[in-house]
């Protein structure tokens, strides 16, 4: 059988956690540079506050209907993510950390019924990290994420638990969970679906085999299986690489002069070739894209995106910076007002195959190693590039900025121990 544990609305679980006096209030969190809702806790739904909320256009209605609103506080969700995860390896030998937020686990061999486990695995990750889960049980991966869906949608009756456990409760859950909502049925899929009268999982799965090959490929045919009962997905490797490595950032402030838009795209470039060393891969091709301020009508709007080749697969930060900063200048225009852009590095190979070619000047890997091994070791971006701004380092708009609890000892909480009088 395999489960699915889902943390609720976890950007809130984890503001709630170090703050029990919100735990029943409206709670919101904010994106990068506090620019749309992303979280939102049961109670700020049901004050009808939609995901994705710009919250420049909600800021009235967050004071009216008094919704506590934070900034994004990655720091403390990643480390708050990685306590779930420590949590859930006590209860498998096999997890795949799906998300932040997700994790699958292979259960086999249980001391007792297997409800009665997922609600002990619900139980122990309350305990440890107080954030509250969603548990989804089933013979495959695509039922166990429907039983997840029936878990949340009916918190009340099914206590955050939901076991597919018999062929009667699997036809009886497909015949009430809309295709829409299935895990892996995009907007394409769910539109020809629809066409076709296709409006629940189990109407899916009533389709051809053939049919299904053909027009929703090998992968729409595994999920189709999956849902009959057939485990077609096993559990993957959470260490796997990545297939493309991105910085994107909207701006804290508007650009329009050249030389300011270079200094972020080369700092993202910058970050981008850091995280692909640390993934011991290169890079063939780097896409570099501008946007303009969407949200200012009374101002030119302006979209923009290049793919830029590298001169041969390369992790050296100067040869990507090189080839975007080439990108940029195609796609820059003059007097726009530049609110977001950013990098994507692509076609990505491991560094052992990029050693059989041996293009690259064996001095880059050299510097390279320096610039790493000097950043771990006095911090993050203390290392630089002429190109970048030696002054700054980038700080996203963050007003409603939780202390990073867990990852930052000056902001750790203080308890008052004093002795009553």
């Amino acid at each position: 059988m395999y489960a699915i544990i889902d943390c609720n609305s976890f950007y809130v679980s984890c503001e709630r956690a170090f703050r029990p006096d919100l735990r029943t209030k409206p709670v919101v969190v904010l994106s990068n540079n506090d620019g749309c809702v992303i979280s939102r806790s049961a109670e700020a739904k049901l004050l009808g506050i939609p995901m994705g909320a710009p919250a420049f256009k909600f800021k009235k209605i967050f004071k009216e209907k008094q919704i506590k609103v934070f900034s994004s506080n990655y720091s403390l969700y990643g480390d708050m993510s990685s306590r779930v995860m420590e949590v859930l390896k006590q209860f498998a030998p096999e997890v795949e950390v799906y998300s932040i937020d997700e994790a699958f686990l292979l259960l086999e061999n249980l001391p007792v019924d297997i409800e009665t486990y997922a609600h002990q695995i619900k139980k122990t990750i309350f305990q440890y990290t107080n954030i509250p889960v969603s548990v989804g049980v089933a013979p495959t991966k695509a039922l166990s994420k429907v039983a997840n869906h029936v878990a949340k949608k009916f918190q009340q009756k099914t206590k955050g638990v939901f076991v597919i456990d018999t062929e009667e409760r699997r036809v009886k859950t497909l015949k009430w969970m809309p295709i829409a909502e299935v895990w892996g049925i995009g907007r394409g899929h769910h539109k020809r679906l629809s066409d076709l009268g296709i409006g629940t999982a189990y109407e899916f799965t009533q389709l051809s085999e053939s049919w299904v090959k053909k027009n929703m490929s090998v992968i729409g045919l595994r999920l189709q299986k999956d849902l009959k009962g057939e485990a077609t997905m096993t559990l993957d490797d959470d260490t796997r690489d990545k297939k493309a490595i991105a910085t994107t950032r909207s701006f804290e402030y508007t650009y329009k002069e050249y030389e300011e838009v270079k200094e972020r795209i080369v700092t993202f470039a910058y970050s981008c070739a850091e995280k692909l060393r640390k993934q011991k891969s290169a890079c063939t091709h780097a896409y570099v894209f501008l946007r303009s301020n969407r949200h200012d009508s009374s101002k030119e709007q302006y979209r923009a995106g290049t793919m830029v080749a590298m001169p041969y697969p390369t992790d050296s930060t100067l040869v990507i910076v090189n080839a975007v900063v080439k990108g940029l200048k195609e796609i820059f225009k003059a007097n726009i007002h530049y609110k977001r852009a950013g990098v994507v590095l692509t076609g990505l190979t491991t560094t052992k195959q990029v050693q059989l070619f041996a293009n690259e000047d064996p001095k880059h890997e050299s510097l390279m190693k320096i610039m790493d091994g000097l950043n771990d070791k006095f911090g993050a971006h203390k290392i630089k590039i002429a190109s970048q701004d030696l002054e700054r380092t980038w700080k996203m708009r963050q007003e409603h900025l939780s202390p990073q609890y867990t990852t930052k000892l000056s902001e750790i909480i203080e308890v008052n121990c004093n002795e009553r009088e």
